[in-house]
Formats: C-alpha cells, sequence, structure tokens
C-alpha cells in the first residue's frame, strides 16, 4: 500500500484552519470538526483564533470541560478578544466557576470600542442557538451583552 503524502504535508495550518471553518459554516457537526481544530491547534499552538474555534466546538459539543482549556488558552493568547471572552464565560457557567462577570465585562468593552467585533458576537451567538436552541449558559451570557 502506497500512502501519499504529499497533500498532508503540503496542507497548510491556515488551509486546513480555512478549510475547517468552511466545513463548520456548511453546517457541519461540532464533533466531526473538533479532530480537525485539534490539529491545528497542535500545529498552531498559539493561534488564538484557533484555541477560540476549538473552545466553540467543544461547547456546542456540550463538553464544557474541554470548551473551558481551550477557550482559556485562547484568552490567553489573544485576552481582547470578545469571542474568546463568552467561550470562557460559557464554559465557566456551565461547570459552575466563578469569575464569569469579569470575563462578560471584558468584552462589553472590547465591542463598545470595535463595533464589528460586536455583530460578530452577536451573528454567533445566534448562530449557536440555532445549532443547539436550549443552550441555557449561550441564552444568559447573550442577555449579559446585547439586552
Amino acid at each position: 500500500m502506497i500512502v501519499d503524502f504529499s497533500k498532508a504535508m503540503t496542507e497548510t495550518v491556515e488551509d486546513l484552519f480555512d478549510k475547517g471553518l468552511e466545513r463548520y459554516q456548511a453546517g457541519e457537526s461540532a464533533d466531526e470538526l473538533i479532530p480537525m481544530f485539534k490539529d491545528v491547534c497542535d500545529r498552531s499552538p498559539k493561534s488564538s483564533a484557533a484555541w477560540t474555534c476549538l473552545a466553540w466546538l467543544y461547547l456546542l459539543d456540550d463538553n464544557p470541560t474541554q470548551g473551558y482549556k481551550a477557550a482559556q488558552k485562547a484568552v490567553k493568547l489573544n485576552a481582547e478578544d470578545p469571542q474568546a471572552r463568552v467561550n470562557v464565560a460559557i464554559a465557566m457557567l456551565e461547570t459552575d466557576k466563578k469569575g464569569v462577570r469579569e470575563h462578560i465585562e471584558v468584552a462589553q468593552q472590547v465591542m463598545m470600542v470595535m463595533s464589528e467585533l460586536k455583530e460578530e458576537v452577536k451573528k454567533n451567538c445566534e448562530e449557536g442557538l440555532t445549532r443547539r436552541p436550549d443552550w441555557k449558559a449561550l441564552k444568559r451570557v447573550k442577555n449579559w451583552l446585547f439586552e
């Protein structure tokens, strides 16, 4: 059996990340995408965007413990990313951790200054509730941020 590694070797982390986002936007389930984003995070451990996506997928897949770990890494890499802060807050709510308010306040402050990020987070919240309509923690966070 001959295995063609050339495609795997030439596919950049950016290509893999973009492909994962496309598959997500096409409606592919979180559990199918988690391995791809874990690979991206393994290959590019300093990519806050990859960790933010992985955290979101874990949360969508009802795995808040793993979501919390990934979201913490994303926030550590980019403390100004409101989506990473939202992910941490959701995971904290779902795992009964204290300190949610700090993350909500930072997300609100950043979104006040950068309106395009506010729209992106709002869109992500709505999309998350489409995929997981009974998501209580996301509903609470969305209300705190946008009501």
